[in-house]
Order: C-alpha cells, then structure tokens, then sequence
C-alpha cells in the first residue's frame, strides 16, 4: 500500500528536490491557532506537517519547543486537538504525521491510536523514543491501517543499529544531524555521512533533522538528503508574533523562504 507520504516523497524525488518538512506542535498557539499555522505552512511550500503532540517530558525538544509544548498543555489540549490538526494540515494538501513520545501511544493502545490517526487523514507517526525491536504491538497496528513509522538515526548510531532502524521504518528514515535537543546546535558536519550511511541499508528516503533554521541551511542539507526538516525556526516565528493572525503569516513566509532554499540545493 502506498501512503501520502510515499507519494509525495516519490514526488519531490521525481522533481528532482529533497521534500520541505515542517514542525508544529499541536495546541499552539492556541488549538484553533494550530490549525490556521499549519495551513498556512503548506500554503508557503512544506510538502510534509509533523503535528506534534505536546508531552509534559519532552526530553528531545530544547526550550522554543517546550515552551510551544507547556503554552499548549495549558491551554489543555488533548487527543482530539491533535487529530484536528492532523485534518487540517492534511486537508491543506500536505502528507503529515504525528511525532510522539511512546508512552501517549501505549496508553491510548496503538490499535485505537492508529486508527484515530489513519481517519483523520495520517499517513504515519515518528516514534523518537521508541526502540525498534520493542516496536512490534505499534507496527502491527500501523500496518492494519495503512500507516508509516519513522524511526531514527543518530551520528553516534552504530551500524547494526542503522540496520535495525532502516529494516523498521516506513516512508523515511530520520537522521538527527546531531547530539542534543532541538534548536540549540546548527547541522553538524557529519550529517552527510549519517545520509550516506543510512542509504547502505535501505531504499527509503532519508530526510535530515535538528539543527536546520535558515533557508542557507536547507539548501545546503537539500543538496544530499531527501528531506529538510525544520521545527524549532516554526515555533519561533509564531512565538515572537505579536499575536495568532501574524504568527500564521509569519509561518507561511518562512515557509516559502526555506522551499526556496530547499529547491535552490540541486540547482
């Protein structure tokens, strides 16, 4: 079965350009302001959303994202404010996923999680914490219902666990450009050779995170991954806005400006 996300992935490749791949945490700015920022994201040129799904422990997001993430907790988001956001952003056009720590998924049941999902427009779900060899109960149930499941890879990876991911993962395979959490460090220098090593193992796209903010940046990681993906620079937009209306604009302009990178990287 071919997802959204396959498809458009296979899209961009065809176009001969890596995807644009933007962040939003669901719930923010606000739950109905989530909605307008993520069209408005696939409006400027992302090709693929990931919705967030805000966690009170969110120990890979560094401190725009947290604060993004405990604006929506407040705000008392939930399940059904994810899933909106889901519908909007897939409504819009964009193939999108979920990003989300294990343990939302396993007290839901993946089963419920999954279908949820899948019914609201998802094509898949990114499991950072989520070991691949304890990832059976949710690949089962991503499977049942046409779901992908992105695994990553890090720098400090070895090979037999780039092999294990790769043999896991679904859509794409995520590499974090570096060690850390979101939004501190540029893309490290061995980016590329995380790329070059994942594609030894498998035929999927690999798209590059962490670490990207700045058109400049997604060109030059555009020129070697299939994928750029850029959070934390969404995030500040919208928070540094001086209310909703201009946060979404504020996305929408970044967007375009960082498809503009993305594009000029095989140019």
């Amino acid at each position: 079965m071919v997802s959204a996300l396959d498809s458009r992935l296979a899209e961009r490749r065809a176009e001969g350009r890596a995807a644009l791949v933007g962040y939003l945490p669901a719930g923010f700015p606000s739950p109905d302001g989530a909605l307008a920022v993520a069209r408005a994201m696939v409006e400027g040129g992302c090709d693929v959303i990931e919705v967030g799904l805000p966690y009170s422990d969110p120990v890979l997001d560094g401190p725009a994202i947290q604060q993004a993430v405990d604006q929506a907790l407040r705000a008392g988001v939930g399940p059904k404010d994810v899933l909106r956001t889901v519908e909007a952003a897939s409504s819009a056009g964009a193939a999108t996923l979920v990003m989300t720590y294990w343990n939302p998924v396993e007290r839901q049941g993946p089963e419920r999680f999954a279908a949820d999902l899948a019914a609201a427009g998802g094509s898949g779900v990114i499991l950072p914490d989520l070991p691949p060899e304890e990832a059976g109960a949710w690949l089962s149930a991503a499977e049942d219902h046409g779901l992908d499941s992105v695994f990553l890879v890090a720098p400090s990876s070895s090979e037999e666990r780039v092999a294990a991911v790769c043999a896991a993962s679904s859509g794409f395979v995520y590499a974090a450009s570096l060690m850390g959490v979101t939004g501190v460090l540029a893309v490290s220098s061995g980016a590329r050779d995380l790329v070059a090593r994942t594609r030894q193992h498998t035929d999927l796209p690999v798209c590059v995170g962490l670490g990207v903010s700045t058109p400049e940046q997604a060109e030059e990681v555009a020129a070697y991954a299939d994928g750029v993906i850029v959070g934390t620079a969404f995030v500040r937009a919208v928070l540094e806005a001086p209310d909703e209306a201009a946060g979404a604009a504020a996305a929408g302009e970044l967007a375009g400006r960082l498809a503009a990178g993305v594009r000029a990287g095989r140019s």
